[in-house]
């Protein structure tokens, strides 16, 4: 170990998985540094009750269940301040920029800065994330139980949480901006099986334009427009409105499906390798496996390498393992450093 470092880890991240790896360090005794971004607590801060961790059998809100971690973390000694990483430099020691400006090294650095979820960019879409809007049907569904539906989006993730729904809808309805649905033949046929028995309807070439609600009240209805060639909010833009169909419909909670985006623009520069959807490749490949990355001294966990499941649960266990990772590897490396400084007290 060069001992030129400012720390003994960092972590990006004060999500799910960033608090649990600091968590595990803090015990460790590796002087967790956590730095938190733009979106304190990831997506979890956007649902208001959690049903499905572990341990809360009366539920719990995102924040409170961000805020215990915290405060977890740091009884056992982790460290949080407010800081976007910029750039990370490979090395002994490893070099994080923040864009504040603050340079600072660590032996060992676990991105765990998430996935943030896409958005629509409408009316009433922002004041009613987590009261009927959402982005995760495992995490919100069984709160609209009864409910008429919506889900936007045409690809895998929008059949599989339609699909899902289905347990808990009086009607799923799926809103797609174009005729042809990206999903794989296989959710596809799912699908239209559900359309068949009547608990799925499909709006193709539709796209929502507004939410109306209330935080009290939640969700009323939703505004949708809908062209015969697809991309409606498109025709109405470039002057094609003639033949533009507007409607409301009125549904109880709305999902969104339209993918994410993993926050690894600062990995972008590094060897660390990263998929075409920028999502990290650790040792055990995309989507889970080990966290360790190409890079020494660099690790990943939760929704900057998990794809699939995107659930607390799984990014806690990855977060767990990161620090396990981490600790073994600071291990190895004082060891190996020990190792040298015998053998040349020895010549």
């Amino acid at each position: 170990m060069s001992g030129e470092a400012d720390r003994r880890l960092v972590i990006a991240g004060t999500g799910i998985a960033g608090l649990t790896a600091a968590i595990y360090a803090a015990r460790a005794n590796n002087d967790p540094l956590i730095l938190e971004g733009d979106e304190p607590g990831g997506q979890l801060t956007l649902t208001t009750d959690v049903e499905n961790y572990p341990g809360f059998p009366e539920g719990i809100g995102g924040p409170e269940l961000i805020n215990n971690m915290k405060e977890q973390a740091r009884t056992f000694g982790a460290e949080i301040e407010n800081g976007v990483v910029e750039t990370v430099e490979e090395g002994d020691p490893i070099g994080v920029t923040l864009t504040n400006g603050r340079s600072l090294t660590a032996d060992a650095f676990i991105a765990a800065s998430g996935a943030s979820a896409r958005t629509l960019d409408i009316p009433g879409e922002d004041d009613l994330m987590g009261y009927g809007v959402s982005t995760c049907a495992t995490c919100d569904g069984a709160f609209f139980r009864d409910e008429d539906m919506l889900v936007i989006g045409g690809g895998d993730a929008a059949m599989e949480e339609a699909n899902f729904l289905t347990k808990f809808a009086d009607t799923v309805y799926i809103a797609h901006r174009r005729e042809d649905f990206r999903a794989e033949e296989y959710w596809v046929d799912r699908i239209m099986e559900k359309v068949d028995e009547g608990e799925v309807e499909l709006l193709k070439n539709t796209e929502a334009t507004e939410i109306h609600g209330s935080q009290a009240d939640g969700i009323d209805h939703v505004s949708l427009v809908r062209h015969p060639d697809g991309h409606p909010k498109a025709k109405l833009e470039s002057g094609q409105g003639d033949a533009v169909e507007r409607s409301d419909l009125d549904v109880g909670a709305v999902f969104l499906a339209i993918g994410h985006t993993p926050n690894t623009e600062y990995l972008e520069d590094t060897p660390v390798e990263l998929d075409e959807a920028g999502y990290i490749q650790t040792e055990g490949g995309s989507g889970g496996g080990q966290t360790k990355t190409g890079v020494e001294g660099i690790f990943a966990a939760g929704d900057v390498v998990d794809y699939h499941y995107q659930q607390a649960v799984t990014a806690a266990g990855m977060g767990c393992k990161a620090a396990l990772d981490v600790d073994e590897y600071l291990e190895s490396i004082e060891q190996e450093a020990a190792g040298i400084e015998t053998a040349q007290a020895g010549d």
